[in-house]
C-alpha cells in the first residue's frame, strides 16, 4: 500500500530509500507471526505508542489489535508521504524542519503544535547548555 502511493506520487518504478527500508525490514525477517500461522506480517514500529495513545483519548486500556495495526498503517503512509513530499522541496533530497514546517504552514493544528515542540527543544538546548557549564564550568 504504501509503496504504490509512493510510486504514484512520484511517478517512480522501484520505491525509493524510504520505501525499500520498510520492504528490507519485511524480507529481513523482522516479521512477526502473531497468530501461529505461518504467514509474517510487518514488524510494528509504534503499537506501544499508538495503544498508550489511544488510552489517553478514552479508548480501552488494551485496545483491538486490527485498530492499532490500522492506526499504525495510517501513521505509516502519512510520515513516508510527508517524507516524500519534503524531500521533493528545498534541497533536493533532504529533509529539513523548515519543509516540514513549510508543508503544514495551512493547518493551524499541526502547524502549532510543531511550533510549539520546536519553541520546547530549543528550551531544553539551552537549559542543558546551562547545565553543563554550571557542573563542568566553561
Amino acid at each position: 500500500m504504501l509503496q504504490s502511493s509512493h510510486r504514484m506520487w512520484t511517478g517512480a518504478t522501484s520505491p525509493c530509500r524510504c520505501c525499500s527500508f520498510l520492504s528490507n525490514e519485511r524480507e529481513e525477517g523482522a516479521l512477526s507471526d502473531r497468530d501461529g500461522s505461518g504467514h509474517g506480517r510487518r514488524k510494528r514500529l509504534f503499537s506501544k505508542e499508538l495503544r498508550c495513545m489511544m488510552y489517553g483519548f478514552g479508548d480501552d486500556q488494551n485496545p483491538y489489535t486490527e485498530s492499532v495495526d490500522i492506526l499504525e498503517d495510517l501513521v505509516i503512509e502519512f510520515i513516508t508521504e510527508m517524507t516524500h513530499k519534503a524531500m521533493s522541496i528545498g534541497r533536493q533530497g533532504r529533509v529539513q524542519v523548515e519543509d516540514i514546517v513549510f508543508l503544514i504552514r495551512k493547518d493551524p493544528r499541526k502547524f502549532a503544535r510543531v511550533k510549539d515542540l520546536l519553541t520546547m527543544n530549543e528550551e531544553l538546548k539551552r537549559a542543558r547548555k546551562a547545565f553543563d557549564e554550571a557542573n563542568y564550568g566553561s
